[in-house]
């Protein structure tokens, strides 16, 4: 709060998780929006529960199965709805009436796909910018050598410290005619990795500069990594760890630029069928392709940057 009022910023923007910075605009008086850096969470009835990895359903009848499943959901959304009042409260702040009091209702930038999004009738202050993406610098790796298809794989920073997804990919793919670059991601595998003859594997790969000369991006489905990929074009095989990620897995087969691999059934045969089935189904590749398009013809912060500054130009026009 003093920082906002020292330098009097015409809006604040926070992430979803972080409501410490919106709070502080509110006792403050500024405006803040709300950066979503994933799929949109607020379902409609007939959607599918949140992360349970669950597609659109298809059917009246799967319609009305989801829309009597919401009693959980319901009730959670209701908890954290008191639990934030009580906040809200101590710092002498009204009551919200509405659920999912973290995500501003000035502006809410969704930073994915409008493409994984269920077709929905949106808000008037939600708008589906486009992937903002963002990573660390790297250096380059050298690619395994040849010509065959290349598969790179991807795991999570943040889950599979086992690295089961990674030593799969490995064993799965050994002798299949695909070359395969493959990281650790700077946490160390608990015991030695099997390395074939088609691959290499190194600490810490760029994304962004590597993904564009690859064909099949093996992945846990974090969201950054998903629309990395799909953003250069490549399939997608996700295999999804926990929560959020099994939410973007069913987004991807949903959209059909992917190919869904629930950690319960991962193994390096099923691996191998995965990304046979990546390479080998044009309608995937396509789709992916056409991500990519939309992307190249789509600039996500150019979009969430004039909507930003037309929050901020209202509150100037507010200002005496």
């Amino acid at each position: 709060m003093p920082l906002l009022r020292e330098v009097r910023p015409e809006v604040v923007v926070a992430d979803i998780l972080t409501l410490a910075p919106a709070l502080a605009a509110e006792l403050v008086g500024v405006p803040c929006a709300t950066l979503i850096p994933h799929v949109y969470p607020h379902g409609q009835p007939d959607f599918p529960i949140y992360s349970l990895g669950a597609r659109l359903p298809r059917t009246a009848a799967g319609r009305w199965m989801w829309r009597h499943a919401q009693g959980p959901v319901s009730r959670g959304l209701e908890r954290g709805r008191v639990e934030l009042n009580q906040t809200r409260a101590r710092l002498g702040l009204p009551a919200l009436a509405h659920v999912h009091g973290g995500i501003s209702r000035e502006l809410a930038l969704v930073a994915t796909f409008p493409q994984l999004e269920y077709p929905r009738v949106w808000p008037q202050h939600v708008h589906v910018v486009g992937p903002l993406m963002w990573e660390p610098p790297a250096s380059d790796v050298e690619l395994p050598p040849g010509d065959e298809p290349l598969v790179l794989v991807a795991p999570s920073t943040a889950q599979d410290s086992e690295h089961r997804l990674l030593t799969a990919a490995l064993r799965g793919l050994a002798d299949a005619p695909v070359r395969v670059l493959a990281t650790w991601n700077r946490r160390l595998p608990p015991r030695p990795l099997p390395v074939p003859a088609n691959a290499r594997v190194v600490e810490w790969v760029s994304y962004s500069r590597t993904m564009p000369l690859c064909d099949v991006v093996v992945c846990h489905a974090g969201h950054g990594t998903l629309v990395r990929a799909l953003s250069t074009g490549c399939a997608v095989i996700a295999c999804p760890a926990v929560g959020d990620m099994n939410e973007n897995a069913a987004r991807l087969d949903w959209a059909g630029a992917g190919v869904r691999l629930p950690r319960r059934f991962t193994s390096p045969q099923t691996l191998r069928l995965a990304v046979e089935r990546a390479l080998g189904e044009a309608p995937i590749r396509r789709r992916a392709r056409e991500l990519a398009a939309w992307a190249d013809a789509h600039d996500s912060g150019e979009t969430a940057t004039k909507l930003i500054e037309r929050l901020a130009a209202q509150t100037l026009a507010a200002r005496p």
